[in-house]
């Protein structure tokens, strides 16, 4: 039992130096993360502003419902590229600091840094995901006098795992494909998009991209973030969202980190690791 919990503690120890070398890795260029956030505010008012352009054509809808809804979907994708990005840029952040080598060889499971990556990029995706929303939210105006964020951030966070899980499976393209894996990555993430329920409702979806849209975790948080947030429907009737969000984590995770080890054998077999192009 002992050897477990030094065992244990060890790999604790590697995945909380991993976080901290994010935090210090953000602040370095914490002045490119603050342009990337103005960038993503920007692009969030191009997409919220759709609904007020119904409204100016004469659409009968309730415009602050639509506009909430699309907020919640623009805040929500904004969350999910955020893992995508940490994820998938994390070989890609070796190579640019010249470490991919030390950290590969460097006594510390897979599992943990990947883990250390996904545990930054979740805290980090929330805050930037609560500031996205709060700054598009009084930029409209909008009133929130039912909704439930308590319950929202309780879907969000379960939805986290699922994110995880896929983002690990996209983090091994730029390991076995240096000059076009992180593009492919993000293609990735687009895929989600296409079929989530993002800015649209699924059911407007052919009926083999509405089969797609089952199997995306983004689907079901979109759905309880939305009904917690415009119904203000309490965590107790969110069970129909969280289950799938849950199994589609316990499979997701499991199976990223065999890809993402496979990738590391072919990687290393191949001489791609250092490799910059």
């Amino acid at each position: 039992m002992r050897a477990v919990a030094l065992s244990l503690r060890h790999e604790l120890i590697g995945l909380a130096g991993v976080v901290e070398r994010n935090v210090y890795l953000t602040r370095r260029y914490i002045y490119w993360d603050v342009a990337f956030f103005v960038w993503t505010v920007a692009n969030t008012l191009t997409i919220v502003f759709i609904a007020e352009g119904i409204e100016a054509t004469g659409g009968q809808i309730d415009v602050e419902r639509a506009t909430t809804t699309l907020l919640i979907g623009a805040v929500v994708w904004a969350y999910l590229g955020i893992i995508f990005e940490f994820l998938t840029e994390t070989v890609a952040w070796e190579r640019w600091e010249g470490t991919i080598e030390y950290t590969f060889m460097a006594p510390l499971s897979r599992a943990m840094h990947l883990g250390g990556s996904g545990v930054f990029a979740v805290l980090y995706g929330l805050v930037r995901a609560i500031l996205l929303f709060i700054v598009v939210a009084a930029f409209f105006g909008l009133a929130f006098d039912d909704a439930n964020f308590i319950a929202a951030l309780v879907v969000l966070v379960v939805a986290s795992i699922s994110f995880f899980g896929i983002g690990m499976m996209t983090a091994v393209l730029p390991l076995i494909s240096p000059e076009k894996g992180a593009q492919l990555g993000f293609v990735a993430q687009g895929m989600l998009l296409v079929v989530s329920g993002v800015y649209y409702p699924v059911d407007v979806l052919p009926q083999w991209m509405q089969w797609l849209a089952t199997i995306s975790p983004a689907t079901y948080a979109l759905e309880g973030i939305r009904a917690a947030i415009l119904e203000g429907d309490p965590l107790s009737s969110m069970w129909p969202q969280i289950w799938p969000l849950l199994v589609i984590g316990a499979a997701s995770i499991p199976l990223g980190l065999a890809i993402f080890n496979r990738g590391e054998v072919y990687a290393k077999r191949h001489g791609k690791l250092k490799r910059s192009g």
